[in-house]
Formats: structure tokens, C-alpha cells, sequence
């Protein structure tokens, strides 16, 4: 049977989408308990599954979640909404973390630290490969996180690492593992949230202590969207560059809000700051 030249660029076109279709799995955000599920000490899922509400006390130790896909590669925006009030002491936390042995093990993570009420929250972030981190750059917030939800997002390709807050970029590391640098790129990682104490390190250096009169204190996620690619291509993401318009959100983003930045800190690193730092 013959087939017109017009029919048969419609099949290619749909076969074409088809392919494209099927290198990328998405999981929608809405019902969070598809995607994620509570990891360790107390929490719960309300009960139309969009929201999970970690809880701390002086008991519990705090409680974690994770998601129930592991990664090679992904994109994932979170919504999270903090600890209102004074959360001094308390961390919450978005991170990758891959399953292997802990001495290689490779982490990207944005922590919450907690304060006194009134004064800002501070994300913590870093990034590990191979068991080496020590790349911790911290920002301002410059809105409140408890008031309402916000998105974090975190895109890791083959290319570069991206932090997100509400779709402004605020953080990038690029992979200069071909220059010795290292990079996360061959294990897979699991996306992991907590709330936790840690009232010896987070809150102005640990000067100020976790109010328990103050507990429970509770964090609450929602809206995962998780986008990676299958094992046979990569997703549209991975080789985009940030253009001209999120360069300049992300360089007024660092100029206004970033407190601590370890490629400058001369008096840490004695013998230089790591190579990356001085990498375009």
C-alpha cells in the first residue's frame, strides 16, 4: 500500500514524541505519597496524601522521609514549608544522597538552619563526591519559609548541579571532573528530607539552644515533582546552559543574599582554595 509523503512525516513525528516520551519519567506532583514515603521517626501523611508533616521533640529525636525512586540524574522541586516562630536549633533539610559506602558516598544538600524568632532562616548548602565535601556556601533567605510554601529545587545532570529557590537560581557547580575535580556522576541517589536537632552547630554557631517549651516543632512537605532520565537518554534539561536573563537573577541572588562562600575563604583553605574556584 503506498503512503503519502504527508502521512509518513506524521508517523515519524509521533514515533519522533514517542522517543522523547519515553527517555523522561516524570512524577507528578499532587499526591506526595506516590513519590515519597516516610523514612524514620514521626511523621504522618494527611489524609488526602499531599502533605507529610515531620515532627521534633525532646523525645522522638526528630523523623525523616525519602523517596520511594533512587536517580541517576534528575531534576526535583520540592515544596517545603519550615518551622514557624523560634525554630533556633532545629534543621530541616532537602538532600541527594547516594547508598553506597559511606566513605565514597555522594551528597547534595541544602539544610534549613533554624533561629530566634524574628531573625532569618539560613540554607546551608553543599555538595559531596566521592566522600570529599567541604564545598558549603550559605544564603539568606528573602522571604519567610515558615509563613508559607516554598519550592526548592535541585537539577543534577552530567553538565552541572543548579540549587533553585522559588525558580531563582542561587547556586551552580559545574563538572570539571576531566580537570580533576570531583563529581557526582556515577552513583545513584535517593532524595531524603529530616527535621532534626541540632542545637550544637546551627544557630549562631551553637550560641543559642533549642527551646523545648517550644516543641513540637514541625516541618511539612508537599508537590514533589521528580524529573530524570531513563538509562538510555537524558532528558531535555542536561545540556542547557542558564541563559542570559538567570546568570543575572543568580549573580544579584549571590550578591545579595550569600553570607558564607568557601572559595573565599583564605583563612580555612591555608595552602589555596579548591581549583573549582577559580574555573570559569
Amino acid at each position: 500500500m503506498a503512503v503519502s509523503s504527508r502521512t509518513e512525516a506524521c508517523l515519524v513525528a509521533v514515533l519522533v514524541g514517542l522517543c522523547i516520551a519515553a527517555r523522561t519519567a516524570v512524577v507528578a506532583g499532587g499526591i506526595i505519597a506516590d513519590g515519597l514515603e516516610l523514612d524514620w521517626g514521626h511523621g504522618n501523611v494527611s489524609k488526602d496524601g499531599q502533605v507529610i508533616s515531620l515532627y521534633l521533640d525532646r523525645d522522638s529525636g526528630g523523623s525523616g522521609l525519602r523517596s520511594r525512586d533512587t536517580y541517576l540524574y534528575a531534576r526535583t522541586d520540592l515544596q517545603i514549608k519550615l518551622v514557624p516562630n523560634n525554630s533556633a536549633g532545629t534543621v530541616t533539610t532537602c538532600f541527594f544522597l547516594s547508598e553506597g559506602p559511606w566513605e565514597i558516598h555522594d551528597e547534595i544538600d541544602l539544610e534549613f538552619l533554624g533561629n530566634v524568632s524574628g531573625q532569618p532562616y539560613t540554607l546551608h548548602t553543599n555538595i559531596f563526591a566521592n566522600g570529599t565535601g567541604q564545598k558549603e556556601q550559605q544564603f539568606r533567605l528573602w522571604f519567610d519559609p515558615a509563613a508559607d510554601f516554598h519550592t526548592y529545587s535541585i537539577v543534577w545532570t552530567p553538565k552541572h548541579i543548579l540549587v533553585l529557590v522559588d525558580g531563582t537560581p542561587i547556586r551552580e557547580f559545574r563538572n570539571y571532573a576531566k580537570k580533576g575535580v570531583a563529581y557526582p556522576s556515577s552513583q545513584r541517589m535517593r532524595l531524603y528530607g529530616s527535621l532534626w536537632d541540632a542545637d550544637d552547630w546551627a544557630t549562631q554557631g551553637g550560641r543559642v539552644k533549642t527551646d523545648w517549651s517550644m516543641a513540637p516543632f514541625v516541618a511539612r512537605y508537599r508537590n514533589l515533582t521528580a524529573t530524570t532520565s531513563s538509562p538510555g537518554g537524558y532528558s531535555f534539561y542536561d545540556d542547557q546552559e542558564l541563559d542570559g536573563t538567570a546568570k543575572k537573577k543568580m549573580k544579584r541572588a549571590r550578591e545579595e543574599y550569600m553570607i558564607y562562600n568557601y572559595c573565599t575563604d583564605t583563612k580555612r583553605f591555608l595552602n589555596g582554595v579548591p581549583p573549582e574556584c577559580s574555573m570559569p
